[in-house]
């Protein structure tokens, strides 16, 4: 993974650049976001990550991350980990309730570049999956400390088309960020993901081959909830303000893998079910 330049993982340096690019015009009263902000615009981030080797693992890796977000004509795409989403509902800059409705493509890094521990080495890497799905969420921008702030919930869905494992992933997701400044937010999420049997299988199952090669107990997983993750992320404005210029970008999360994720040997034996994140990146805005 670190000769790989992949996206960030879940609410990384993706969803700091989603805030990134929204108006942060708190404590100016003075301020017109309808006429401040653009229907066109375009955020380019890239970072450093320190993440776990796969999901499950409790080796840790650093790499390099990149990172996108913008809008055509109040048309909005973003990235979120490997996957992107682009929204079909236009949305107008300013204060007020946006919905969301969208198509999602993107790619699964797990298991697919380094491997560290000598045990999920025997058992193999996996091909990169291709996921395809579309996601429906609605926003509200002005809601606690200021016309700036922003909640958004959303639920995602994701199918393999490329056949590596064969199912799905359900992520429901909620964000809250804030403006400090013209220069400066911060924010918290939280997510999950629900996995289909197929994704227990590809990634978590260990059969008597791979137990004879790996020394790992066979296992076989089912279907149910893969994991919680809660972050936080803030960013500063280095040139300008967070609308425009350059800017400096962090993030921090900790997932936690559930059920049948956690249960699996190539989590609970070879690597860990508490899993760590963190980022930091510059950003331009456009």
């Amino acid at each position: 993974m670190t000769s790989t330049l992949r996206f960030l993982p879940p609410i990384c340096l993706s969803a700091v650049l989603a805030c990134a690019a929204a108006p942060a015009l708190a404590q100016d009263p003075k301020a017109d976001p309808a006429a401040e902000a653009d229907h066109n615009s375009l955020t380019i981030g890239v970072g450093g990550v320190y993440l776990p080797s796969y999901e499950g693992s409790n080796d840790y890796i650093l790499t390099p991350a990149i990172a996108a977000r913008g809008k055509v004509h109040d048309f909005s795409f973003f990235t979120r980990n490997t996957q992107l989403y682009v929204n079909a509902i236009p949305s107008p800059p300013g204060p007020g309730v946006d919905f969301e409705l969208g198509p999602i493509i993107g790619v699964n890094f797990n298991r697919h570049t380094t491997l560290v521990d000598p045990r999920i080495k025997a058992l193999g890497k996996r091909k990169l999956a291709v996921e395809a799905g579309g996601f429906i969420g609605i926003g509200k921008t002005g809601l606690i400390t200021s016309d700036y702030d922003n909640l958004t919930v959303r639920v995602a869905y994701v199918h393999d088309i490329s056949g590596i494992y064969r199912s799905y992933v359900i992520t429901p997701q909620i964000q809250y960020t804030t403006p400090l400044s013209r220069k400066a937010f911060v924010g918290i999420s939280a997510s999950a993901d629900y996995a289909g049997t197929g994704y227990a299988t590809a990634y978590y199952d260990v059969d008597a081959a791979g137990a004879l090669r790996s020394g790992l107990p066979v296992f076989n997983g089912r279907k149910g909830w893969k994991q919680v993750t809660f972050g936080m992320i803030g960013g500063h404005s280095l040139t300008g303000d967070l609308l425009r210029g350059l800017g400096l970008y962090f993030t921090g999360s900790y997932t936690r893998l559930q059920n049948d994720f956690a249960a699996s040997p190539v989590t609970s034996i070879a690597g860990s079910p508490n899993q760590w994140f963190g980022a930091v990146g510059l950003g331009y805005s456009f």
